[in-house]
């Protein structure tokens, strides 16, 4: 297996096709990646303060890419199957962040109130957890927060998500998931980073458990299928993710793309998929701290399966 490393640790801040692909792999192939934190490994101790050693925006949230997926055109769609993510280090790094986060005022929602102090945690992961404190461990539950796919005839900040994937920070691109990504430029252009050691609901700090990582995924393509939006798959469910401002568009988005699906592959008509939805989905929130926000919705297989009719496969 194949590891693909950024030369010369020039990790990149934005998705976008104006970057010149770092490797190039065959649909089939399993390759690991080698991802470093969105600090950039400059937090390694509870003194190392994100205003004192980070550059901050727009040199932020690194990415390693872009891969080029050979015979990926437009209008085709990536799956990502995500098959493993390792700690590369013994350790994870949340912080507090001046102006960043959901419960306080930031740049883009002002406030009078003071910033909160400025914090940085060294989290150990330890025997298959993180330890937050002498008290408190927890599970670790590694996913990729940023992993998108080279927007169309523009390059955009890596902390935003959109379209494309990027930083969509949602839980369930973890291990034994495949997500789908659209295709908007020969190649695909792949890019991944963010990886987290584990997250909340929402990032509601604005910063996970992050750390550096190696990640192992199989690239495939689905030839002539076009998607709008990311798509995400389990054994057990079928996910759609949505990103916008105001939150409850961001939603919208996820609950529409999810009905196209049922109806695209499932046999659903849209009212049928609207009512099931109604009644069975479910919703999880990736960020609300970034530009856009992101959410996913989400239907367990066992719903759709019961819509096939006796003797269908």
């Amino acid at each position: 297996m194949r590891t693909i490393k950024q030369p010369n640790d020039a990790y990149v801040y934005t998705l976008g096709p104006s970057h010149p692909p770092i490797a190039k792999v065959a649909p089939g192939e399993t390759v690991q990646i080698e991802t470093i934190d969105a600090f950039e490994g400059r937090l390694r101790t509870d003194d190392d303060l994100y205003s004192q050693k980070c550059p901050g925006p727009p040199r932020a949230n690194p990415q390693t890419g872009p891969i080029y997926i050979e015979g990926a055109v437009p209008g085709d769609s990536l799956l990502v199957s995500i098959l493993d993510i390792e700690p590369a280090e013994p350790f994870a790094v949340t912080a507090l962040i001046p102006e960043f986060g959901g419960l306080t005022g930031t740049t883009q929602t002002a406030t009078l109130d003071a910033p909160l102090p400025e914090q940085t945690r060294i989290l150990p992961i330890e025997e298959g957890e993180i330890r937050l404190s002498e008290t408190i461990r927890l599970p670790l539950d590694p996913f990729v927060g940023t992993i998108g796919t080279a927007p169309d005839l523009e390059s955009i900040s890596s902390l935003v998500p959109g379209y494309w994937g990027g930083n969509m920070d949602c839980v369930e691109t973890r291990p034994n998931s495949t997500l789908w990504l659209p295709v908007c430029n020969e190649g695909a252009l792949f890019f991944v980073g963010d990886a987290h050691a584990r997250q909340g609901d929402g990032e509601i700090t604005g910063v996970a458990a992050e750390m550096s990582a190696r990640v192992t995924v199989t690239f495939s393509l689905l030839k002539e299928r076009r998607i709008r939006w990311p798509r995400i798959e389990t054994s057990d469910y079928l996910m759609t993710v949505g990103s916008a401002r105001p939150l409850e568009d961001a939603a919208r988005i996820a609950w529409k793309e999810l009905i196209g699906w049922l109806v695209d592959d499932h046999g659903f008509d849209s009212l049928e998929a609207y009512h099931l939805l109604g009644l069975a989905g479910e919703m999880r929130l990736g960020n609300m701290v970034d530009p856009s926000y992101s959410m996913v919705a989400k239907i367990a297989k066992r719903w759709i399966s019961a819509n096939r009719p006796t003797g269908d496969p």
